[in-house]
């Protein structure tokens, strides 16, 4: 990370030694390390999330190619995968057309109680 060698890191250690003294030289040593720690999480964690990032744009991007295409050049696996795709989804959506043409008419008409034969009070 930043090319520092043993004789350096000797270096360092004394000079903080004699700045800092025994006493507080541990615990400086702990709170620069979390600090590094922090950075480095830090970085990685942004480079995970530019990675993924670019992945998704680059799906995104064969995505709109194939749909230019109109997906005649696709594998027959693919293409078989995409109509199951289809068929699942269109089998979703039936029951659905269906419960809606069927009472398109009558409003209310999805209840499946009769009316009741007795009055309502309108207090």
């Amino acid at each position: 990370m930043f090319d520092i060698g043993f004789w350096e890191l000797v270096v360092i250690g004394v000079v903080g030694l004699l700045v800092l003294g025994p006493e507080r030289l541990p615990v400086a040593i702990r709170t620069v390390s979390r600090m590094f720690r922090t950075v480095r999480d830090t970085a990685n964690a942004v480079k995970t999330e530019l990675a993924q990032e670019l992945r998704m744009e680059e799906l995104h991007r064969d995505l709109k190619k194939a749909e230019q295409l109109d997906m005649k050049n696709l594998s027959p696996e693919l293409q078989e995968s995409i109509d199951q795709l289809k068929d699942a989804a269109a089998s979703v959506t039936r029951p659905y057309e269906k419960r809606e043409a069927g009472s398109a008419g009558v409003h209310g008409a999805e209840t499946d109680t009769p009316p009741s034969k007795e009055p309502q009070d309108k207090s």
